[in-house]
Protein backbone atom coordinates (compact mmCIF):
# COMPACT_ATOMS: atom_id res chain seq x y z
CA UNK A 1 0.00 0.00 0.00
CA UNK A 2 1.68 3.45 -1.10
CA UNK A 3 1.09 6.42 0.25
CA UNK A 4 -1.42 9.23 -2.33
CA UNK A 5 1.58 11.99 -3.33
CA UNK A 6 -1.43 14.08 -3.62
CA UNK A 7 -2.00 13.29 0.45
CA UNK A 8 1.10 14.07 1.36
CA UNK A 9 1.43 17.44 -0.57
CA UNK A 10 -2.35 18.50 0.37
CA UNK A 11 -0.93 18.48 3.59
CA UNK A 12 2.44 19.82 3.06
CA UNK A 13 1.22 23.74 2.69
CA UNK A 14 -0.27 23.47 6.34
CA UNK A 15 2.58 22.53 8.28
CA UNK A 16 3.89 26.39 8.71
CA UNK A 17 1.21 26.58 11.80
CA UNK A 18 2.52 26.20 14.53
CA UNK A 19 6.37 27.89 14.27
CA UNK A 20 7.52 24.71 12.13
CA UNK A 21 7.45 24.83 8.16
CA UNK A 22 7.90 21.35 6.16
CA UNK A 23 7.94 21.50 2.43
CA UNK A 24 6.64 19.34 -0.03
CA UNK A 25 10.09 18.41 -0.96
CA UNK A 26 10.97 17.62 2.41
CA UNK A 27 8.09 15.06 2.25
CA UNK A 28 9.62 13.32 -0.81
CA UNK A 29 11.80 11.02 0.94
CA UNK A 30 8.77 8.74 2.24
CA UNK A 31 6.25 9.41 -0.77
CA UNK A 32 6.97 5.56 -1.96
CA UNK A 33 7.07 4.18 1.75
CA UNK A 34 4.30 1.72 2.44
CA UNK A 35 2.11 1.63 5.31
CA UNK A 36 1.45 -1.05 7.57
CA UNK A 37 -1.33 -1.02 9.40
CA UNK A 38 -1.46 2.72 9.50
CA UNK A 39 2.24 2.81 10.92
CA UNK A 40 4.77 4.01 8.73
CA UNK A 41 8.08 3.01 7.10
CA UNK A 42 10.25 4.88 6.05
CA UNK A 43 13.07 4.17 3.83
CA UNK A 44 16.66 3.72 4.76
CA UNK A 45 18.98 6.88 5.52
CA UNK A 46 15.76 8.64 4.96
CA UNK A 47 15.91 10.31 8.23
CA UNK A 48 18.77 10.63 10.67
CA UNK A 49 15.96 9.00 13.58
CA UNK A 50 13.84 6.51 11.71
CA UNK A 51 11.74 5.92 14.93
CA UNK A 52 11.29 9.87 15.31
CA UNK A 53 10.50 9.93 11.80
CA UNK A 54 7.96 6.78 11.54
CA UNK A 55 6.07 8.98 14.87
CA UNK A 56 5.62 11.89 12.62
CA UNK A 57 4.71 10.44 9.80
CA UNK A 58 2.20 8.12 11.46
CA UNK A 59 0.48 11.13 13.04
CA UNK A 60 0.54 12.96 9.58
CA UNK A 61 -0.92 9.79 7.75
CA UNK A 62 -3.74 9.86 10.55
CA UNK A 63 -4.63 13.41 10.50
CA UNK A 64 -7.82 13.88 8.63
CA UNK A 65 -7.15 16.94 5.77
CA UNK A 66 -7.53 20.51 6.68
CA UNK A 67 -7.02 19.61 10.13
CA UNK A 68 -3.10 19.22 10.19
CA UNK A 69 -0.48 21.73 11.51
CA UNK A 70 -0.09 22.68 14.67
CA UNK A 71 -2.37 20.36 16.58
CA UNK A 72 -0.38 17.40 14.98
CA UNK A 73 2.99 18.76 15.67
CA UNK A 74 2.23 19.51 18.96
CA UNK A 75 0.86 15.78 19.38
CA UNK A 76 4.29 14.76 17.60
CA UNK A 77 6.05 16.23 20.31
CA UNK A 78 4.39 15.12 23.16
CA UNK A 79 4.63 11.78 21.83
CA UNK A 80 8.57 12.05 21.88
CA UNK A 81 8.64 14.33 24.89
CA UNK A 82 6.50 11.19 26.90
CA UNK A 83 8.89 8.87 25.49
CA UNK A 84 11.81 10.44 27.59
CA UNK A 85 10.50 12.65 30.03
CA UNK A 86 10.35 10.46 32.81
CA UNK A 87 13.63 10.36 33.49
CA UNK A 88 15.11 13.34 31.82
CA UNK A 89 12.80 15.37 34.32
CA UNK A 90 14.20 13.50 37.27
CA UNK A 91 17.87 13.94 36.48
CA UNK A 92 17.05 17.90 35.92
CA UNK A 93 15.06 18.05 38.85
CA UNK A 94 17.71 16.36 41.21
CA UNK A 95 20.33 18.90 40.19
CA UNK A 96 17.77 21.81 40.43
CA UNK A 97 15.80 20.61 43.72
CA UNK A 98 17.52 19.18 46.96
CA UNK A 99 16.75 15.57 45.94
CA UNK A 100 14.59 13.95 47.95
CA UNK A 101 13.16 17.32 49.48
CA UNK A 102 10.61 18.91 48.09
CA UNK A 103 8.58 22.69 49.04
CA UNK A 104 6.93 22.33 51.92
CA UNK A 105 8.71 19.83 53.68
CA UNK A 106 9.01 21.07 57.51
CA UNK A 107 12.39 22.68 57.54
CA UNK A 108 14.23 20.47 60.33
CA UNK A 109 13.40 17.68 57.98
CA UNK A 110 15.43 19.43 54.98
CA UNK A 111 19.08 20.49 56.37
CA UNK A 112 21.01 18.05 58.20
CA UNK A 113 24.49 18.86 60.55
CA UNK A 114 26.69 17.86 57.64
CA UNK A 115 26.88 21.59 56.11
CA UNK A 116 28.26 23.13 59.12
CA UNK A 117 30.81 20.16 59.68
CA UNK A 118 31.99 20.19 56.32
CA UNK A 119 32.43 24.15 57.14
CA UNK A 120 34.68 23.76 60.20
CA UNK A 121 36.58 20.93 58.58
CA UNK A 122 37.28 23.41 55.54
CA UNK A 123 37.95 26.13 57.75
CA UNK A 124 40.80 24.16 60.06
CA UNK A 125 42.25 22.23 57.14
CA UNK A 126 42.82 26.33 55.57
CA UNK A 127 43.80 27.75 59.31
CA UNK A 128 46.54 25.13 59.72
CA UNK A 129 48.13 25.99 56.49
CA UNK A 130 47.53 29.20 56.74
CA UNK A 131 48.55 29.97 59.92
CA UNK A 132 48.57 27.57 63.10
CA UNK A 133 48.33 23.88 63.93
CA UNK A 134 47.57 24.71 67.60
CA UNK A 135 44.99 26.99 69.67
CA UNK A 136 41.41 27.55 69.71
CA UNK A 137 39.53 29.29 66.91
CA UNK A 138 36.63 31.28 69.11
CA UNK A 139 33.59 32.68 67.83
CA UNK A 140 30.47 35.09 68.69
CA UNK A 141 26.96 34.36 67.58
CA UNK A 142 24.03 37.07 67.19
CA UNK A 143 22.16 38.94 70.00
CA UNK A 144 18.34 40.02 70.10
CA UNK A 145 18.19 43.34 70.31
CA UNK A 146 14.97 44.98 70.98
CA UNK A 147 13.58 47.47 68.45
CA UNK A 148 14.55 51.32 69.88
CA UNK A 149 13.18 51.68 73.27
CA UNK A 150 10.07 49.23 72.84
CA UNK A 151 9.94 45.50 73.95
CA UNK A 152 9.08 44.84 70.60
CA UNK A 153 11.30 41.89 69.25
CA UNK A 154 11.99 41.38 65.55
CA UNK A 155 12.51 37.52 63.95
CA UNK A 156 16.02 36.74 65.08
CA UNK A 157 18.50 36.07 62.15
CA UNK A 158 22.01 34.47 63.26
CA UNK A 159 25.03 35.82 62.95
CA UNK A 160 26.25 34.54 59.29
CA UNK A 161 29.74 33.40 60.12
CA UNK A 162 28.29 31.51 63.81
CA UNK A 163 25.65 30.06 61.62
CA UNK A 164 27.97 28.63 58.61
CA UNK A 165 30.37 27.00 60.98
CA UNK A 166 27.42 25.55 64.08
CA UNK A 167 24.23 25.80 62.54
CA UNK A 168 22.88 27.06 65.90
CA UNK A 169 19.11 28.92 65.36
CA UNK A 170 18.96 30.29 68.58
CA UNK A 171 20.94 34.10 69.97
CA UNK A 172 23.80 34.25 72.65
CA UNK A 173 26.01 31.74 71.85
CA UNK A 174 29.37 31.35 71.62
CA UNK A 175 31.63 28.32 69.74
CA UNK A 176 34.80 27.31 69.93
CA UNK A 177 37.18 24.78 67.16
CA UNK A 178 40.14 23.12 68.44
CA UNK A 179 42.88 23.72 65.54
CA UNK A 180 44.41 20.28 66.19
CA UNK A 181 41.25 18.31 66.89
CA UNK A 182 38.80 20.35 64.73
CA UNK A 183 36.14 19.16 67.47
CA UNK A 184 33.73 21.79 68.72
CA UNK A 185 32.17 22.81 71.59
CA UNK A 186 29.12 25.67 71.80
CA UNK A 187 28.38 27.70 74.23
CA UNK A 188 24.87 28.01 75.42
CA UNK A 189 22.82 30.43 77.44
CA UNK A 190 21.48 28.82 80.31
CA UNK A 191 17.77 29.70 80.59
CA UNK A 192 15.54 29.71 83.48
CA UNK A 193 12.46 27.10 83.90
CA UNK A 194 9.77 29.62 83.41
CA UNK A 195 11.34 30.78 80.02
CA UNK A 196 9.35 27.42 79.31
CA UNK A 197 5.82 29.22 79.86
CA UNK A 198 6.52 32.00 76.91
CA UNK A 199 9.03 30.34 74.57
CA UNK A 200 8.41 26.27 74.93
CA UNK A 201 10.50 23.43 75.93
CA UNK A 202 14.31 24.08 77.22
CA UNK A 203 16.56 21.96 75.71
CA UNK A 204 19.39 20.81 77.79
CA UNK A 205 23.03 20.19 77.71
CA UNK A 206 22.44 17.01 75.73
CA UNK A 207 19.42 17.97 73.53
CA UNK A 208 21.32 20.66 72.06
CA UNK A 209 25.15 18.64 70.93
CA UNK A 210 22.58 15.85 69.44
CA UNK A 211 20.58 18.84 67.67
CA UNK A 212 23.52 20.78 66.18
CA UNK A 213 25.86 17.74 65.73
CA UNK A 214 29.00 19.40 68.05
CA UNK A 215 31.03 17.21 70.16
CA UNK A 216 31.03 19.53 73.53
CA UNK A 217 27.46 21.93 74.97
CA UNK A 218 28.64 23.86 77.86
CA UNK A 219 26.96 26.40 79.76
CA UNK A 220 28.05 30.43 78.57
CA UNK A 221 28.70 30.72 82.61
CA UNK A 222 31.10 27.86 82.90
CA UNK A 223 33.03 29.37 79.89
CA UNK A 224 35.79 30.65 82.07
CA UNK A 225 36.26 27.43 83.55
CA UNK A 226 36.31 25.57 80.53
CA UNK A 227 39.03 27.98 78.68
CA UNK A 228 41.01 27.72 81.99
CA UNK A 229 40.79 23.75 81.80
CA UNK A 230 42.05 23.22 77.83
CA UNK A 231 44.50 26.09 78.55
CA UNK A 232 44.86 27.06 74.68
CA UNK A 233 48.31 28.23 73.36
CA UNK A 234 47.00 30.68 71.47
CA UNK A 235 43.01 32.09 71.28
CA UNK A 236 42.00 33.22 67.91
CA UNK A 237 39.30 35.80 67.40
CA UNK A 238 37.70 37.02 64.33
CA UNK A 239 38.44 40.99 64.00
CA UNK A 240 38.37 42.31 60.24
CA UNK A 241 36.25 44.55 58.00
CA UNK A 242 33.67 43.87 55.46
CA UNK A 243 34.14 45.04 52.36
CA UNK A 244 30.34 45.09 51.28
CA UNK A 245 29.20 47.22 54.39
CA UNK A 246 32.50 48.14 55.50
CA UNK A 247 31.54 47.17 58.86
CA UNK A 248 33.84 45.83 61.36
CA UNK A 249 33.03 42.12 62.85
CA UNK A 250 33.47 42.24 66.41
CA UNK A 251 35.90 39.33 68.14
CA UNK A 252 33.95 37.32 70.74
CA UNK A 253 34.42 38.07 74.47
CA UNK A 254 34.40 37.48 78.06
CA UNK A 255 35.06 38.34 81.09
CA UNK A 256 39.25 36.60 81.97
CA UNK A 257 40.02 35.86 78.03
CA UNK A 258 42.92 38.81 78.23
CA UNK A 259 44.63 36.22 80.24
CA UNK A 260 45.26 34.26 77.37
CA UNK A 261 47.48 35.29 74.47
CA UNK A 262 45.05 36.47 71.96
CA UNK A 263 45.28 37.19 68.26
CA UNK A 264 42.75 39.40 66.33
CA UNK A 265 44.42 39.35 62.58
CA UNK A 266 44.74 35.82 61.42
CA UNK A 267 40.80 34.87 61.48
CA UNK A 268 39.08 37.21 59.39
CA UNK A 269 40.76 36.48 56.42
CA UNK A 270 41.03 32.52 56.49
CA UNK A 271 36.74 33.09 57.89
CA UNK A 272 35.78 34.85 54.54
CA UNK A 273 38.14 32.67 52.30
CA UNK A 274 36.53 29.32 53.51
CA UNK A 275 33.48 31.08 53.29
CA UNK A 276 33.76 32.27 49.54
CA UNK A 277 34.23 28.79 48.59
CA UNK A 278 31.01 26.78 48.91
CA UNK A 279 30.89 23.37 50.00
CA UNK A 280 28.36 20.51 48.90
CA UNK A 281 25.28 20.69 51.48
CA UNK A 282 25.97 24.97 50.72
CA UNK A 283 25.72 23.97 46.97
CA UNK A 284 22.23 21.71 47.43
CA UNK A 285 20.51 24.15 50.00
CA UNK A 286 21.60 27.10 47.31
CA UNK A 287 19.61 25.15 44.39
CA UNK A 288 16.85 24.65 46.63
CA UNK A 289 16.58 28.35 47.51
CA UNK A 290 16.94 29.10 43.86
CA UNK A 291 13.99 26.42 43.23
CA UNK A 292 11.45 27.86 45.63
CA UNK A 293 12.18 31.66 44.42
CA UNK A 294 12.53 30.65 40.83
CA UNK A 295 8.72 29.65 41.60
CA UNK A 296 7.44 32.68 43.33
CA UNK A 297 8.97 35.09 40.30
CA UNK A 298 7.12 33.56 37.72
CA UNK A 299 3.84 33.11 40.07
CA UNK A 300 4.24 37.02 40.69
CA UNK A 301 4.43 37.53 36.54
CA UNK A 302 1.48 35.30 36.00
CA UNK A 303 -0.35 37.81 38.16
CA UNK A 304 0.98 41.02 37.01
CA UNK A 305 -1.39 43.49 35.05
CA UNK A 306 -1.88 47.37 34.91
CA UNK A 307 -3.65 48.71 37.87
CA UNK A 308 -1.74 46.81 40.56
CA UNK A 309 0.07 48.60 43.11
CA UNK A 310 4.28 47.74 43.12
CA UNK A 311 3.39 45.81 46.55
CA UNK A 312 1.19 43.81 45.41
CA UNK A 313 3.56 42.29 43.19
CA UNK A 314 6.03 41.98 46.32
CA UNK A 315 3.42 40.69 48.17
CA UNK A 316 2.75 37.72 45.66
CA UNK A 317 6.20 36.98 45.83
CA UNK A 318 6.62 36.65 49.86
CA UNK A 319 3.81 34.33 49.81
CA UNK A 320 4.80 32.07 47.03
CA UNK A 321 7.91 31.98 49.28
CA UNK A 322 6.51 30.99 52.69
CA UNK A 323 3.69 29.08 51.45
CA UNK A 324 5.27 26.75 49.14
CA UNK A 325 9.00 26.98 50.32
CA UNK A 326 8.46 27.39 54.17
CA UNK A 327 11.01 30.69 53.69
CA UNK A 328 9.98 32.66 56.08
CA UNK A 329 12.75 35.66 55.41
CA UNK A 330 13.40 37.69 52.68
CA UNK A 331 17.40 37.97 51.62
CA UNK A 332 16.29 41.84 51.30
CA UNK A 333 14.49 44.63 50.83
CA UNK A 334 12.32 43.56 47.17
CA UNK A 335 12.36 46.18 44.94
CA UNK A 336 9.19 46.18 42.59
CA UNK A 337 9.75 49.35 40.11
CA UNK A 338 7.54 50.17 37.68
CA UNK A 339 7.77 53.11 34.84
CA UNK A 340 10.58 55.47 36.26
CA UNK A 341 11.17 52.96 39.29
CA UNK A 342 12.58 50.52 37.63
CA UNK A 343 15.81 52.63 37.25
CA UNK A 344 16.15 53.21 40.80
CA UNK A 345 18.71 50.44 41.54
CA UNK A 346 17.88 50.11 45.28
CA UNK A 347 13.97 51.00 44.96
CA UNK A 348 11.78 50.11 47.53
CA UNK A 349 13.39 51.67 50.63
CA UNK A 350 11.01 52.81 53.61
CA UNK A 351 10.62 56.44 51.49
CA UNK A 352 9.62 54.68 48.37
CA UNK A 353 8.19 51.28 49.55
CA UNK A 354 6.75 49.54 45.88
CA UNK A 355 3.40 52.19 45.94
CA UNK A 356 3.45 52.80 42.58
CA UNK A 357 0.22 51.63 40.31
CA UNK A 358 1.36 49.66 37.01
CA UNK A 359 0.32 51.51 34.04
CA UNK A 360 -0.35 50.12 30.29
CA UNK A 361 3.14 50.37 28.69
CA UNK A 362 5.30 50.55 31.34
CA UNK A 363 8.30 47.90 31.99
CA UNK A 364 8.19 46.17 35.51
CA UNK A 365 11.38 45.80 36.99
CA UNK A 366 11.35 42.93 40.33
CA UNK A 367 13.94 42.10 42.03
CA UNK A 368 13.53 39.73 45.05
CA UNK A 369 14.80 36.72 46.82
CA UNK A 370 13.91 34.45 49.75
CA UNK A 371 16.62 33.36 52.86
CA UNK A 372 15.91 29.78 53.81
CA UNK A 373 18.13 28.66 57.07
CA UNK A 374 20.24 31.77 56.61
CA UNK A 375 21.35 31.32 52.98
CA UNK A 376 20.12 33.42 50.31
CA UNK A 377 18.66 33.95 46.60
CA UNK A 378 18.77 36.98 44.35
CA UNK A 379 16.94 36.82 41.34
CA UNK A 380 16.03 39.93 39.13
CA UNK A 381 13.03 39.79 36.49
CA UNK A 382 11.78 42.45 33.80
CA UNK A 383 8.57 42.40 31.83
CA UNK A 384 5.81 44.51 30.40
CA UNK A 385 3.17 45.70 32.52
CA UNK A 386 0.43 44.25 29.73
CA UNK A 387 2.08 41.46 28.71
CA UNK A 388 2.81 42.28 25.72
CA UNK A 389 6.44 44.15 24.81
CA UNK A 390 6.51 47.30 22.95
CA UNK A 391 9.71 47.69 20.26
CA UNK A 392 11.57 49.49 22.31
CA UNK A 393 11.65 47.63 25.77
CA UNK A 394 11.87 44.25 23.67
CA UNK A 395 15.56 46.23 21.68
CA UNK A 396 16.35 47.10 25.53
CA UNK A 397 15.48 43.61 27.15
CA UNK A 398 17.26 41.82 24.11
CA UNK A 399 20.21 43.76 24.80
CA UNK A 400 20.31 43.04 28.36
CA UNK A 401 19.79 39.21 27.90
CA UNK A 402 22.99 39.33 25.39
CA UNK A 403 24.83 40.69 28.02
CA UNK A 404 23.75 37.95 30.18
CA UNK A 405 24.36 35.12 27.62
CA UNK A 406 27.46 36.49 27.09
CA UNK A 407 29.21 36.65 30.44
CA UNK A 408 27.39 33.06 31.32
CA UNK A 409 29.19 31.44 28.29
CA UNK A 410 32.34 33.08 29.22
CA UNK A 411 32.39 32.38 32.77
CA UNK A 412 34.90 29.27 33.90
CA UNK A 413 37.86 29.26 36.48
CA UNK A 414 40.74 31.57 36.53
CA UNK A 415 38.67 33.97 34.50
CA UNK A 416 38.86 37.77 35.91
CA UNK A 417 35.63 39.12 37.33
CA UNK A 418 36.10 42.60 36.19
CA UNK A 419 36.81 40.85 32.48
CA UNK A 420 33.01 39.80 32.60
CA UNK A 421 31.83 42.97 33.95
CA UNK A 422 34.02 44.70 30.43
CA UNK A 423 32.53 42.16 28.39
CA UNK A 424 28.96 43.59 29.76
CA UNK A 425 29.29 47.13 28.81
CA UNK A 426 30.97 45.66 25.09
CA UNK A 427 28.18 43.71 23.79
CA UNK A 428 25.63 46.73 25.15
CA UNK A 429 27.55 49.00 23.26
CA UNK A 430 27.48 47.15 19.69
CA UNK A 431 24.33 46.56 20.23
CA UNK A 432 23.03 50.04 20.89
CA UNK A 433 25.03 51.15 18.00
CA UNK A 434 23.66 49.00 15.80
CA UNK A 435 19.85 49.82 16.85
CA UNK A 436 21.39 53.66 16.77
CA UNK A 437 21.16 54.82 20.75
CA UNK A 438 24.67 55.41 20.46
CA UNK A 439 26.78 55.97 17.61
CA UNK A 440 30.36 56.18 16.73
CA UNK A 441 33.63 52.86 17.03
CA UNK A 442 32.58 50.60 19.93
CA UNK A 443 36.37 50.18 20.70
CA UNK A 444 36.34 54.24 21.36
CA UNK A 445 33.12 54.04 23.40
CA UNK A 446 35.25 51.19 25.86
CA UNK A 447 38.25 53.47 26.20
CA UNK A 448 35.83 56.43 27.63
CA UNK A 449 33.75 53.84 29.60
CA UNK A 450 30.37 54.54 27.51
CA UNK A 451 28.88 51.36 29.01
CA UNK A 452 29.36 53.24 32.98
CA UNK A 453 26.78 55.65 31.96
CA UNK A 454 23.90 53.28 31.07
CA UNK A 455 25.00 50.73 33.85
CA UNK A 456 26.34 52.21 36.78
CA UNK A 457 26.27 49.30 39.11
CA UNK A 458 28.69 45.79 39.15
CA UNK A 459 27.86 43.08 36.72
CA UNK A 460 27.29 40.82 40.03
CA UNK A 461 28.65 39.46 43.78
CA UNK A 462 29.06 36.23 45.61
CA UNK A 463 26.00 34.97 47.40
CA UNK A 464 25.82 32.81 50.00
CA UNK A 465 24.86 33.20 53.52
CA UNK A 466 24.51 36.82 52.82
CA UNK A 467 22.92 38.42 50.01
CA UNK A 468 26.04 40.31 49.43
CA UNK A 469 28.74 37.43 50.62
CA UNK A 470 31.94 37.44 51.86
CA UNK A 471 35.18 37.25 49.51
CA UNK A 472 34.87 39.52 46.33
CA UNK A 473 38.27 41.91 48.05
CA UNK A 474 40.84 39.15 49.18
CA UNK A 475 44.10 40.73 50.88
CA UNK A 476 45.97 43.38 48.13
CA UNK A 477 42.93 43.48 45.77
CA UNK A 478 42.32 47.53 44.57
CA UNK A 479 39.12 48.65 43.58
CA UNK A 480 38.95 50.74 40.07
CA UNK A 481 37.68 53.95 40.28
CA UNK A 482 35.79 54.21 36.96
CA UNK A 483 31.97 54.55 36.91
CA UNK A 484 30.69 50.97 37.01
CA UNK A 485 34.01 49.67 37.83
CA UNK A 486 34.08 51.36 40.79
CA UNK A 487 30.65 49.41 42.30
CA UNK A 488 32.06 45.81 41.55
CA UNK A 489 32.10 43.77 44.85
CA UNK A 490 34.24 41.01 43.47
CA UNK A 491 37.68 41.90 41.91
CA UNK A 492 39.10 38.85 41.39
CA UNK A 493 39.90 35.61 39.25
CA UNK A 494 36.59 33.08 39.80
CA UNK A 495 37.47 29.66 41.33
CA UNK A 496 35.25 26.27 41.61
CA UNK A 497 33.02 26.65 44.43
CA UNK A 498 32.20 30.83 43.99
CA UNK A 499 28.54 31.15 43.65
CA UNK A 500 27.73 34.63 41.92
CA UNK A 501 25.03 36.39 40.91
CA UNK A 502 25.33 37.56 37.04
CA UNK A 503 23.09 41.12 37.01
CA UNK A 504 23.58 43.42 33.79
CA UNK A 505 21.07 46.31 32.98
CA UNK A 506 20.10 49.11 30.98
CA UNK A 507 18.77 51.80 32.21
CA UNK A 508 17.94 55.31 31.68
CA UNK A 509 18.68 57.64 34.15
CA UNK A 510 18.33 61.48 34.10
CA UNK A 511 20.98 62.09 36.10
CA UNK A 512 23.33 59.62 34.86
CA UNK A 513 22.48 60.83 30.82
CA UNK A 514 22.18 64.39 32.31
CA UNK A 515 26.49 63.86 33.30
CA UNK A 516 27.19 62.18 30.32
CA UNK A 517 25.58 65.12 28.23
CA UNK A 518 27.92 67.42 29.53
CA UNK A 519 31.24 65.16 29.33
CA UNK A 520 32.90 66.13 25.69
CA UNK A 521 34.48 62.20 25.79
CA UNK A 522 30.62 60.85 26.30
CA UNK A 523 28.31 62.77 24.70
CA UNK A 524 29.73 62.44 21.70
CA UNK A 525 28.30 59.15 21.42
CA UNK A 526 24.76 59.16 22.29
CA UNK A 527 22.36 59.62 19.87
CA UNK A 528 20.25 62.18 21.98
CA UNK A 529 17.24 62.10 20.02
CA UNK A 530 17.02 58.73 19.81
CA UNK A 531 17.10 59.09 23.60
CA UNK A 532 14.19 61.22 24.32
CA UNK A 533 12.10 58.22 22.92
CA UNK A 534 13.27 56.51 26.60
CA UNK A 535 12.18 59.44 28.63
CA UNK A 536 10.74 58.23 31.55
CA UNK A 537 11.20 54.30 30.13
CA UNK A 538 13.37 53.15 33.57
CA UNK A 539 15.50 50.24 33.06
CA UNK A 540 15.73 46.58 32.31
CA UNK A 541 17.76 44.06 34.75
CA UNK A 542 17.97 40.44 34.55
CA UNK A 543 19.70 38.65 37.34
CA UNK A 544 20.59 34.74 37.79
CA UNK A 545 22.63 32.90 40.56
CA UNK A 546 25.72 30.77 39.32
CA UNK A 547 28.32 28.21 40.80
CA UNK A 548 31.71 28.41 38.98
CA UNK A 549 32.25 24.57 38.49
CA UNK A 550 36.05 23.10 37.05
CA UNK A 551 34.94 23.47 33.57
CA UNK A 552 32.34 26.02 33.45
CA UNK A 553 28.92 27.34 35.58
CA UNK A 554 25.82 25.81 36.66
CA UNK A 555 22.73 28.09 36.57
CA UNK A 556 20.76 28.06 39.83
CA UNK A 557 17.76 29.76 38.09
CA UNK A 558 14.92 29.08 36.05
CA UNK A 559 13.54 32.51 34.79
CA UNK A 560 12.26 33.40 31.69
CA UNK A 561 14.69 35.25 29.66
CA UNK A 562 13.85 35.37 25.54
CA UNK A 563 10.51 38.01 24.95
CA UNK A 564 8.99 35.06 24.05
CA UNK A 565 8.88 33.04 27.63
CA UNK A 566 8.40 36.61 29.07
CA UNK A 567 4.99 36.82 27.26
CA UNK A 568 4.41 33.38 27.67
CA UNK A 569 4.67 33.47 31.40
CA UNK A 570 2.39 36.44 31.36
CA UNK A 571 -0.32 34.74 29.26
CA UNK A 572 -0.70 32.05 31.71
CA UNK A 573 0.74 29.35 29.78
CA UNK A 574 3.93 28.75 31.89
CA UNK A 575 3.10 28.45 35.64
CA UNK A 576 6.74 27.12 37.03
CA UNK A 577 10.33 26.64 36.68
CA UNK A 578 9.76 22.85 35.89
CA UNK A 579 6.67 24.10 33.13
CA UNK A 580 9.16 26.64 32.04
CA UNK A 581 12.17 24.03 31.62
CA UNK A 582 9.45 21.54 29.62
CA UNK A 583 8.51 24.54 27.27
CA UNK A 584 12.17 25.72 26.62
CA UNK A 585 12.34 21.80 25.48
CA UNK A 586 9.33 22.26 23.55
CA UNK A 587 10.87 24.89 21.48
CA UNK A 588 13.97 23.29 20.70
CA UNK A 589 12.38 20.17 20.08
CA UNK A 590 10.34 22.26 17.11
CA UNK A 591 13.93 23.65 15.87
CA UNK A 592 15.24 20.09 15.49
CA UNK A 593 11.92 19.09 13.66
CA UNK A 594 12.35 22.22 11.85
CA UNK A 595 15.61 21.05 10.93
CA UNK A 596 15.01 17.41 10.25
CA UNK A 597 12.46 17.77 7.92
CA UNK A 598 13.28 21.10 5.78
Amino acid sequence: QLVPISLVFKFAPRMHRGGVRLSGAALAPVLLAPAHHGRLSLPHGAARSSRSMAATWSCLLQAPAGVLGASCLRSVLCRRRQSRSTQSQRQRMARYSTGPEAPGRPLGTVFSTQLHQLAREALVERFRSEVAETGVLFFAGGHDPMRHDTDHEDIFRQESTFHYLFGVREPGYLGCIDVESGKATIFAPRLPQEYELWMGKILDADDIQEHYGVEEVVYVDEIASWFEGRAPSAVYVQRGKNSDSGTEVQPASFEGLDQYQVNEEALHTVVYETRARKNDEEIRLLRYVNRISSDAHIAMMRGARPGLMEYQLESTFAYGCHYNGGARLLSYTPIAGSGPNSAVLHYGHAGAPNDRKLEDGDIVLCDMGCELYCYASDITNSFPANGQFSADQKLIFETVAAMQTAVLSAMKPKVAWADMHELAYRVMCERLEAAGLLVGDVDEMMKVNVGGVLMPHGLGHFMGIDTHDVGGYPKGSQRDGRDGFNALRVQRLLEPGFVLTVEPGVYFMDYALKKAKEDPELRRFFNWQRLEDFDGFGGIRLEDNVLVTEDGIENFTVAPRTVDEVEAVMRGEIADSVALIAWRDERQEQGQLEEEYA
